[in-house]
């Protein structure tokens, strides 16, 4: 993956398997995105789902800075921090599952929103967070605890994702977003969000 300063990106991976057993399990991925994505990128949407993930990022300055490491040339500290947190929850997962191999199906995409279409970035924005009604997980998109929708309507005061960015990059404002984002349906006709 290579990533651009101030660029957008839908970060997203799925599995052949459940990725998350259990709400610790939730919660110890996010734990994961804080302390090895962060620092590299800030988050304008995500969602998790049981077998399959969804991260909108935008690239800062320290994430696309390149180091050597031991095996490659010239590797961007953003790619780094989500290559550590595949591999690392694989790992964490594998120990209490009593499992072995690789957990993700394929390699983590990220698809630039950047200058693609008018209202691609909105789109996947909507995308992201419809996918536990879409799953049928939930009946309301207020009950589904892991992603950033709670954050955006004001129901979680969570310091992972930055609300105020986000607003601005969509152009919505805070008293539009509920409604933008439970009866807006994605265009995604013309589009692989996944």
């Amino acid at each position: 993956m290579f990533f651009e300063k101030e660029c957008i990106y839908h970060v997203y991976n799925r599995s052949n398997e459940k990725l998350f057993y259990s709400r610790e399990n939730y919660l110890f991925f996010l734990k994961k995105i804080r302390f090895q994505v962060l620092p590299y990128a800030d988050m304008i949407a995500y969602c998790l789902m049981p077998n399959h993930f969804h991260l909108m990022l935008r690239a800062n300055e320290s994430g696309v800075e390149t180091y050597d490491s031991s095996t490659k040339i010239n590797v961007q500290k953003l790619s780094q921090g989500l290559g550590s947190l595949i591999s690392s929850y694989t790992q964490a997962l594998n120990i209490q599952r009593n499992r072995r191999g690789g957990l993700f199906a394929h390699r983590t995409k990220a698809k630039l929103l950047n200058g693609v279409k008018d209202d691609y970035l909105l789109n996947c924005f909507l995308y992201i967070h419809q996918n536990p009604i879409e799953a049928a997980i939930v009946d309301k998109l207020e009950d589904w605890e892991f992603s950033s929708y709670l954050d955006y309507i004001g129901r979680r005061k969570g310091t992972l994702v930055d609300v105020n960015q986000g607003l601005e990059l969509l152009n919505i404002s805070a008293a539009d977003i509920k409604y933008i984002i439970d009866f807006k349906i994605p265009d995604i006709s013309d589009e692989n969000f996944m």
